[in-house]
């Protein structure tokens, strides 16, 4: 792919197959015998070769396709990959028949992962979280949302969102910040989860605000978590704070999480295993999307399905994501995550692709800037060794990437 690699200028990628993914068009968007066209980082037209203007041709570096597949670049809307250390302990105690919320009071859960990223430098979380980080970009993910959430206090949670922040120093990525601060209650709370919710609207997120660490910010809203009185104290205070936010809602049972983040025109609402139809006419009302994440699902063997049909029913987009984290989903697999959303949750090929590209941008604050092949957005682009674009949710283990670029690169 000749050219590819160069920052700015004019560059045309013809002889192409499109899945445009652009809102509105049938399907897919597809355009056979496509062209995508970008000057300076930028897309300028993406359409049929033939109607391409003579402008965005001309003096081009031009790249000959081959009638491969381009695909917007994919996108991780919900991931925690910044982290120290690892839960294959805790692991083996589930398969020998420990539950989640066991897990959880025997000291394990979240809180083993904040003892291990607090013991880490900053240095060493950004060292650790690079290969997870590498496996997406290698399937073609050209932006990624990363979580704080095992920092527990104020230092920690920043030390951890600029190790996020540096990713995107040293990889070509783009990196959304998200502050999960009310993720669990650290070992100091000693069971007040008020005052560590008091801790966390009074002193964690102001100070994350004040250094400009976070693109928004999250919460746990379970049992074994935080109240969605609780979460409402955290979301006045982002609200207030100019940030968005976004929920870790309904997934262990159902507190109306997903009610709770529609209320405040949350970006998204992720796991929603218990979500009732309530819940999902809300977040349509509010165009709060849905994030389905199948590894957690999959990783602490749920049976409760997130009602699809509903969000369907009610006009809900939906994003896919990994939810990629050490203890309830380990896995740096987008494509792989395509196949679950279908397999176990009978997601369509349209929905897994659409999930990953333009309503995973959606659920970040993002589809003006990327998401789909259209001009005035981002040249993120995955270009595919395939015959249909089925073949990126069907298939397992296998990585048909061409190439990648990123903002033109």
């Amino acid at each position: 792919m000749g050219g590819a690699d160069k920052k700015s200028g004019l560059r045309v990628w013809r002889n192409a197959r499109l899945a445009t993914m652009a809102e509105g068009a049938a399907g897919l968007g597809v355009v056979e015998k496509g062209a995508v066209a970008m000057r300076d980082g930028l897309i300028v037209y993406a359409g049929p070769e033939a109607d391409m203007p003579e402008a965005a041709g001309q003096g081009a570096d031009t790249v000959d396709c081959e009638s491969r597949w381009i695909t917007p670049g994919l996108i991780d809307c919900h991931t925690h990959l910044v982290y120290a250390g690892d839960r294959a302990n805790e692991f083996e105690m589930r398969l020998a028949g420990a539950t989640y919320e066991e897990v959880a009071r025997a000291g394990g859960g979240i809180v083993s992962s904040v003892k291990s990223l607090r013991a880490a430098s900053e240095g060493e979380l950004v060292a650790q979280t690079l290969p997870r980080l590498d496996a997406l970009i290698a399937e073609g993910v050209t932006t990624v949302e990363v979580k704080s959430g095992y920092g527990l206090d104020a230092d920690n949670e920043k030390k951890s969102l600029r190790a996020a922040r540096r990713l995107a120093e040293q990889r070509p990525v783009t990196v959304r910040t998200t502050c999960l601060a009310a993720h669990a209650l650290p070992p100091e709370a000693k069971g007040d989860k008020d005052a560590f919710i008091d801790l966390v609207a009074g002193t964690i997120l102001p100070e994350v605000a004040a250094e400009k660490l976070a693109d928004a910010v999250d919460g746990f809203c379970e049992g074994i978590a935080f109240s969605p009185e609780q979460m409402t104290r955290v979301f006045d205070r982002a609200k207030a704070l100019g940030l968005p936010v976004k929920l870790h809602a309904d997934q262990l049972s159902n507190l109306h999480g997903a009610a709770l983040a529609a209320r405040y025109g949350a970006l998204s609402a992720d796991h929603l295993e218990y979500t009732d139809e309530e819940g999902a006419a809300a977040m349509a009302k509010a165009g709060t999307v849905a994030t389905i994440l199948p590894g957690a699902y999959y990783f602490i063997r749920e049976t409760k399905k997130p009602p699809v049909e509903l969000f369907r029913c009610h006009g809900v987009k939906m994003a896919v994501a990994t939810d990629s984290n050490p203890g309830t989903s380990p896995l740096t697999s987008l494509l792989l995550t395509m196949n679950m959303a279908a397999t176990l949750f009978g997601l369509t090929v349209d929905e897994c692709l659409a999930g990953v590209t333009r309503e995973a941008a959606r659920a970040l604050g993002l589809l003006d800037r990327t998401g789909t092949l259209e001009a005035g957005k981002s040249a993120d682009l995955a270009i595919w060794d395939i015959e249909r674009p089925a073949e990126l949710v069907y298939r397992m283990g296998f990585n048909p990437l061409h190439a990648r670029i990123w903002r033109g690169q």
